[in-house]
Parts: C-alpha cells; sequence; structure tokens
C-alpha cells in the first residue's frame, strides 16, 4: 500500500487526477448555485417588495371631504420595521412615511440594472422601488369621479437576501467538500483492488529464474481486458527467453563437449608420442596429426566466433550489400579444388546480377557452408546445382546435391547448433554441426529465410530467401 502512495505510482497519479476533476466541477457546481441562487433570491426579492409597495398603494383611501383629498389608512398595514417607504400624490404632498425614511435615500445611491436604488441607511444596504400608480375617487359621481397619480418609494435591506444565498452556496460546497473527503479514500481503494491483478502477475512474473520458467498467469489477468495483451506479451517474452536460454545452454555444453574432445585428441596424440623413444619418421607424423588437429580445433573456434558475431545485436548494424550471384561464382572457384579431389561437377547456372542486404564475407560464408555440406554429403562423380534466381521482389540461392538426401528424422533439425546426421562423419569430413545453423543465423538476420527438402529424384535441396537491396 505504500508503494501506491508513490507520487510515481499509476494509482497515485490516477487519484489526484479524479480528486484534481472533482474539485474542479465543484467549484463549477458551486460557482453555478452562487448564480442561480442569487437569480432566485433577488427575484423573490423584488417579487416582496413591489408587492409590499402595492399594499402601501391600497392603504390611501379617500377622505371624504369635499375636495377628495387622499389619505393613508395605516389600520391594515403591516410592514417589517426595518423597510423604508414614502407614499406621495401628483403634487409631491406626502401622503405617509415610515419612521426610519430618510430624505437622503433618494438623493444617495445608483440604480441598478434591475431598475432599483442601491443605497446604504444605517450602515446597511438597502434596494429601493420606484412604483407608480393610480386611485380613483367617486367613480360613480358626475364625470366618473377624480383620478389622483400616486409615487410610492419602498425599500428594503438586502442584507438577508444575501444571506440566504451565501447559505445556500456553503450548503453546496459543504457538500462537495464531503464528496471529496469520501470519494477519495473510496477510489483509491477501488483503484488499490482494481490493480490487484497486476500486483500479482508482477509477482508471479518476479518468480521467473533461470532455473524456474514456470509462469502461470492468474485467471483474472487474463479477463481483464487492460491486462490481457501484457500478460499475452509476458508469456510470450517469457518463451522466447526460455527457449534462448535453454539454446544457449544448449551450446554452450555441445561446444564444450566439441572443445573438450578435440582437445582429448590433441592429448592423446601427445601422450602417445611420448610412451616410449620414437624415430623421427614417427615424431614427424604424430606432429603432422596434432597439427591436423589443431587446424580442425582452430576451425570449430571461429565458426563459433562467427555464429556469435551473427547474432549478436550489433550485427545488423554492420550488414552491407553484395551481388549474390557474383558471390556465389567466387565461392564455386574457390572450392573448385575440392570438389576435383571428389569428382564433383559444381555446375552453376548463369543468373541476373541480384544485390542482397548482406555484407560480402557473410554472403561468401553462407555459399560456402552450403556447398561444404552438399560436398560432404554428395557421392563421388555427381553433380552439385548452384542458381541464383531473381523473382517476387526476392533473390533466391538454390544449392542441390544428388546424394542420399536428409532422413525424415534428422530433417527438423539440420539447423540446429552442433546438430549431425551422422556423428560418426565428423572426423571424416571435418563437420563441426555449425555450418548451416550460421547460414540460417545470416539469412534470417537480412530478413530472408533458409529451407531444405528431399527431392524427388533423390538428393537435397537448400534454399536461401534474401531481399532484394535498395539502392
Amino acid at each position: 500500500m505504500n508503494r501506491f502512495w508513490n507520487p510515481r505510482s499509476i494509482g497515485f497519479r490516477l487519484v489526484v487526477t479524479v480528486l484534481a476533476v472533482e474539485a474542479l466541477f465543484a467549484l463549477l457546481i458551486v460557482f453555478l448555485a452562487f448564480g442561480y441562487e442569487r437569480h432566485v433570491q433577488f427575484r423573490a426579492f423584488h417579487v416582496m417588495v413591489h408587492g409590499r409597495a402595492d399594499s402601501v398603494i391600497g392603504a390611501i383611501q379617500d377622505s371624504e371631504d369635499a375636495q377628495d383629498t387622499l389619505i393613508m389608512s395605516r389600520q391594515d398595514l403591516r410592514l417589517p420595521e426595518e423597510d423604508v417607504w414614502e407614499a406621495l400624490d401628483g403634487d409631491g404632498r406626502v401622503l405617509g412615511r415610515s419612521e426610519n425614511w430618510n430624505a437622503a435615500i433618494l438623493q444617495s445611491g445608483r440604480v441598478g440594472r434591475d431598475g432599483y436604488l442601491q443605497t446604504r441607511l444605517n450602515h446597511r444596504h438597502y434596494a429601493v422601488l420606484e412604483l407608480r400608480g393610480t386611485r380613483l375617487v367617486d367613480p360613480d359621481a358626475h364625470g366618473g369621479g377624480k383620478l389622483h397619480h400616486l409615487v410610492v418609494y419602498y425599500g428594503a435591506p438586502v442584507g438577508p437576501v444575501w444571506h440566504a444565498i451565501r447559505g445556500a452556496v456553503q450548503f453546496y460546497a459543504a457538500g462537495s467538500l464531503l464528496l471529496l473527503l469520501v470519494t477519495g479514500p473510496l477510489i483509491a481503494w477501488l483503484l488499490h483492488r482494481g490493480l490487484a491483478p497486476m500486483r500479482e502477475l508482477a509477482g508471479l512474473a518476479a518468480q521467473v529464474s533461470a532455473n524456474s520458467w514456470e509462469f502461470s498467469p492468474p485467471a483474472r489477468a487474463r479477463s481483464t481486458p487492460e491486462l490481457a495483451p501484457l500478460t499475452s506479451a509476458m508469456e510470450s517474452v517469457l518463451e522466447r527467453l526460455k527457449r534462448a536460454f535453454l539454446q544457449q545452454r544448449v551450446f554452450v555444453s555441445d561446444a564444450a563437449h566439441e572443445l573438450k574432445t578435440a582437445v582429448a585428441v590433441i592429448k592423446s596424440s601427445l601422450q602417445l608420442l611420448a610412451l616410449r623413444p620414437r624415430t623421427v619418421a614417427e615424431y614427424q607424423e604424430g606432429v603432422e596429426r596434432c597439427v591436423a588437429d589443431a587446424e580442425r580445433l582452430e576451425g570449430l573456434v571461429g565458426q563459433m566466433l562467427t555464429l556469435a558475431r551473427v547474432e549478436s545485436a550489433d550485427a545488423a548494424a554492420a550488414a552491407g550489400a553484395c551481388d549474390l550471384a557474383a558471390c556465389a561464382d567466387q565461392v564455386r572457384d574457390h572450392l573448385r579444388s575440392v570438389a576435383e579431389l571428389r569428382g564433383i561437377d559444381l555446375h552453376f547456372a548463369e543468373g541476373p546480377a541480384v544485390r542482397v542486404n548482406v555484407a560480402p564475407e557473410d554472403c561468401f560464408i553462407v555459399v560456402s557452408n552450403l556447398l561444404l555440406n552438399a560436398l560432404q554429403h554428395g557421392p563421388e562423380g555427381s553433380p552439385i546445382e548452384i542458381q541464383v534466381e531473381e523473382h517476387d521482389g526476392s533473390a533466391w540461392l538454390t544449392v542441390r546435391d544428388h546424394g542420399e538426401g536428409v532422413s525424415a528424422d534428422v530433417l527438423p533439425h539440420v539447423f540446429e547448433r552442433f546438430y549431425r546426421g551422422d556423428p560418426s562423419r565428423a572426423r571424416a569430413t571435418g563437420g563441426s554441426g555449425l555450418g548451416l545453423a550460421i547460414a540460417k543465423g545470416i539469412a534470417e538476420r537480412a530478413g530472408g529465410s533458409i529451407a531444405i527438402e528431399n527431392c524427388a529424384d533423390g538428393g537435397a535441396r537448400v534454399t536461401v530467401q534474401l531481399p532484394i537491396a535498395v539502392e
């Protein structure tokens, strides 16, 4: 849980983001609530003031005298003591006013957008309405009676209105704050619980080691849409790492075995020479045999270094381009003497010049390894056919022998390191089981492929596909 509150953790950032968004919306709600409550409260206030001003006009009556003058009757007038008002007739005569009325009210303040005069009285803010009306006296009299014009100034303190607005806004603000206080821990708990499959997945992945490759993701990690791709990717990566690690372990074991065998052969040859006194001819023969074995050991080490270079991460950076047909012709000339010793004809079908994304030295290694493999397995007096073609945007190199072909149980393993279908022929032919593995590594590094198959009329055919180099 302590990791969850790390400022760099995803859960912490999500919680902070959600709370920040909630706080933003809370401020927006408070702002909207303030505007809404202000509108509603002042609208109610205006209706109230207008109603009270109407009641003042309603309290103005006929004095029943000959001049039909107006008087103010306060018997049924119930108005708050803090309100201020004044009633005038059309001639400006005061018909009535509140006890706290101050003539300076109309000379101070300013008229707002709502038409009310905003002023101060006794350190309090007032909103004063100017209401004009009429009163008809003796409507049944001759001439339809007498019409009097009236003016009423009525003001009420706005403090209670702002108090009601503040109360509503404080309610919304307190509710939003309470929501933040409740949702913060709740979101943190839900996120912590929701990320449990990820923590479980990480814990299982941490248990994987060189000696234990068991990795069984939990079912809920597979069923979670966000974690399913990660789970599949981890399984795929660990499976490839396991395969590469086991392959490397097998390679080291096989390499150690091959080197140990070669060293043991040299050592036994030297021990045999030291068993008893030898003639000069015997010593010379023994030394020549040791030199041959040392050369074979040197070739094995060289092939191992080549394979390591081909499979290194920096090998692609050193890749170049070469003409595949010219390289095949060069290798044929290089191995012509070896082929003549066995009575084998290297037949090269002239093809178009095709440049591929392979360095010249690597291309030479691929073609020479394939030809040497064909020479080792081809019977004496049989031809070996080499062909370079271009089609479907790729270059195709084909090497075919007319030997016995590859048995079905050996065919799936021919490109594995140190694999030999007939181990007893290793010393006779000099094969180390690395030639085809090196050729495959170079072809795949260049983005191509290599395959071997048996021909229907006998022999085996190796086909290398390489992408054409873009100038």
